[in-house]
């Protein structure tokens, strides 16, 4: 070993001691089975390249695949506007008590498991459920126009209510971040709370809501529990999909394959926002 090498190994050496363990889970738990996922899928039983995994896929699952997307992509548009809604409540509010119970409330589901989530959607969304009742006893509701959510609105609303604590805990802390007096010279010169928020908050916390969504994005595409409690038939989400071709056919293959569309399309979306920041970037 080179003096050179050497030196660096003692200069760096204890950082990387450091950061081995975690590199070290990393590379065991996600990036070895992601790999071998990826691989698994263009191979067949003799070990040569074949698209036949992939087109299976898509002629028994296309349908769930689009309904995944769509699921997916109507989730992050309503966790958007509610977390949106909340932290900007929260920074702009002018009401001191109704700031602090929200404060309060908004952060519940953050310590609730996906698992219970679902459950509890089941028992509120039913036809028979929590929602319907209260609105029946209220008179809101005839028993006959009652209807099930357990469907594709429950999921969205599901995943929704499970993700909103987490994108308005960025949100909030990026805006609280702010510089304030930008925001009150708005407002000094006649601009409502509204217009402060989409004119002058927002713009500046872009980069933390997309890096909210696009996390939730990842949740959304691999929490099994909520589509298997929720719909009960078909099309559903991908994950189920996945584990219904594992439980009940042991095909590894066509589930690897299964699994690159959520692959591409996490993918996808780091890529939007890595080209969002840095056009930023380079218009500074």
């Amino acid at each position: 070993m080179t003096p050179n090498a050497i030196a660096i190994l003692r200069r760096h050496g204890p950082g990387l001691l450091l950061v081995l363990p975690a590199l070290a889970a990393i590379g065991f738990l996600y990036a070895y089975p992601l790999l071998r996922s990826v691989i698994f899928a263009f191979l067949d039983t003799q070990g040569g390249v074949t698209l036949a995994h992939v087109s299976r896929a898509l002629a028994f699952y296309g349908r769930d695949i689009l309904f995944s997307i769509g699921v997916a992509l109507a989730s992050l548009a309503l966790i958007a506007v509610v977390s949106i809604t909340i932290a900007g409540y929260l920074t702009l509010g002018a009401t001191p008590w109704a700031v602090a119970l929200l404060r309060w409330l908004y952060r519940w589901p953050l310590f609730i498991p996906f698992i219970v989530a679902a459950q509890t959607a089941r028992s509120f969304l039913s036809r028979n459920g929590l929602m319907n009742s209260v609105l029946m006893e209220l008179g809101l509701l005839s028993p006959a126009a009652a209807q099930s959510l357990l469907d594709w609105r429950g999921l969205i609303l599901t995943f929704a209510w499970k993700q909103v604590p987490f994108v308005t805990l960025l949100l909030a802390g990026a805006m609280a971040s702010l510089d304030r007096a930008t925001i009150e010279a708005a407002r000094n010169l006649g601009a409502g709370r509204l217009r402060c928020l989409l004119g002058i908050v927002l713009p500046q916390v872009r980069p933390n809501l997309l890096v909210g969504l696009i996390l939730s994005l990842v949740v959304i595409m691999s929490v099994l529990s909520v589509p298997m409690m929720i719909v009960a038939g078909n099309p559903t989400m991908m994950t189920a999909m996945m584990a219904h071709r594992v439980t009940y056919y042991g095909d590894y293959a066509v589930a690897n394959a299964l699994g690159l569309f959520s692959y591409l399309l996490t993918a996808f979306a780091a890529w939007l926002y890595l080209r969002t920041t840095l056009a930023r970037e380079v218009r500074r």
